[in-house]
């Protein structure tokens, strides 16, 4: 699970790479869990707020952004 200090320490080029990654994660674990079953179920939730967080933080940015340019 990732911090959110560590987010907000990151670009948003590296937000939205890492968004993707998490994506396709989220999905493959999903398929896993209907096809055979997970180890780790509570997996799915952390990546759902990792998602959460860095989709906030992504947000965050661009009010600022809007703010300044007004």
């Amino acid at each position: 699970m990732m911090k959110i200090n560590k987010i907000r320490e990151m670009s948003s080029p590296e937000l939205e790479k890492e968004l993707g990654e998490l994506k396709t994660e989220l999905f493959k674990l999903k398929f896993s869990l209907a096809t055979h079953g997970l180890d780790n179920p509570m997996k799915i939730k952390e990546v759902k707020k990792d998602i959460a967080k860095i989709n906030t933080v992504l947000t965050e940015r661009k009010i600022a952004e809007n703010k300044s340019a007004q």
